[in-house]
């Protein structure tokens, strides 16, 4: 299939309708709103259903409800309309329904800035509602990715009966870059949903279908945490992913994912022309995060740090410095806000970083 040059909000809602997401609920905030608006055209034409609720709240809740048929469902918006569906994320995973929910990070806290921000980490991989749940978390660094994680996004959401986020920020969202749909080559075997509430005949011999996150009993909200910590350990041994680059042989390993890390490529190129071998560890998944994969790399003999990159305070730094544990220093470097640095700025850093 030839290659389409999309914007990335209208690519990634093209790549869920591809992916069988027949149904969006959402809210307008920017940098987002270009998914919305690309569904509210285009799913009418697949037999869909677009619906603009009336808050982020009412958004979330409308996916439990088509969640909870077995449907694909998917909603979207950026950082404080994320705060806004956390509640209902969290009845999502008590009730194990599967649902996508895309996250174009924007500038914080507060109504911060429309511009580009990484400071959604903790709330994204810490599970961001109450109690003990978390999604699982996605982090693309191009458009291109966007489009091929929406697949697999919709296919965990289902194999794992938990809402699953993609984790972006403003840039991947506004920028435009040429993508290509493919059709699916997922290998993953796809539970029967005979869980879903879809009706139900006595004479079927089915049992009713009961989707509910209540649970007044203690041993029957301890069964349920039971089932569902024993389900994360799984993710956590089996879909947890990272890029590795130029690592073998590196001095210096930096960790940073979405748009930044393609930053952070440039930076080790100008580090190179200054004869430092530096690598990079990209995040696919930042929940689970890539534990195993990081630590193997800086466990070589010729690394001496690891430096994270972000666009926030020093978020992701904490679960680098947590699978480290120790055995090497850890620094950060990044500015809260949406401030975005430079790959000449990057390069800087690890060379002062290096002699220092």
């Amino acid at each position: 299939m030839a290659k389409k040059l999309m914007k990335g909000c209208e690519a990634v809602a093209e790549a869920a309708i591809q992916a069988g997401c027949h149904y969006f609920f959402g809210y307008p905030i920017t940098p987002q709103n270009d998914i919305p608006e690309y569904m509210a055209a285009r799913l009418p034409k697949v037999g869909g259903c677009f619906l603009q609720a009336e808050s982020e709240v009412a958004a979330i809740n409308m996916v439990y409800g088509a969640a909870a048929s077995g449907a694909r469902v998917m909603t979207s918006s950026s950082s404080p309309g994320v705060s806004l569906k956390q509640e209902g994320m969290s009845y999502l995973a008590g009730a194990e329904l599967p649902c996508v929910v895309v996250n174009m990070v924007r500038g914080g806290p507060g109504l911060g800035s429309i511009q580009p921000s990484q400071g959604d980490y903790f709330q994204a991989t810490r599970g961001g509602g109450h109690g003990d749940y978390h999604p699982i978390v996605l982090a693309p660094s191009s458009v291109q990715e966007a489009v091929d994680m929406m697949q697999d996004a919709f296919d965990l959401a289902d194999v794992y009966r938990t809402p699953v986020m993609i984790l972006a920020d403003g840039i991947i969202g506004q920028m435009m870059e040429p993508v290509e749909f493919h059709e699916s080559t997922s290998k993953r075997e796809l539970p029967k949903k005979d869980w879903a509430a879809t009706g139900w005949n006595p004479a079927s011999g089915r049992p009713r279908a009961i989707v509910n996150s209540l649970y007044i009993e203690v041993d029957e909200l301890q069964e349920l945490n039971d089932r569902l910590q024993a389900r994360y350990k799984i993710i956590r041994e089996t879909e947890a992913k990272a890029e590795l680059y130029n690592t073998d042989g590196a001095e210096i390993i930096v960790c940073a994912y979405g748009t930044v890390a393609r930053i952070c490529k440039s930076a080790i190129a100008i580090c190179e022309k200054k004869g430092v071998k530096v690598g990079l560890v990209r995040p696919i998944t930042v929940w689970p995060f890539p534990e195993k994969q990081l630590k193997e790399v800086m466990d070589q003999p010729s690394v001496k740090k690891a430096i994270t990159v972000e666009i926030s305070a020093g978020q992701m730094v904490e679960d680098v410095r947590l699978t480290v544990n120790g055995a090497k220093p850890v620094e950060f470097f990044g500015k809260p806000g949406s401030y975005t640095p430079t790959a000449e700025e990057i390069a800087e850093y690890i060379m002062k970083s290096r002699e220092a």
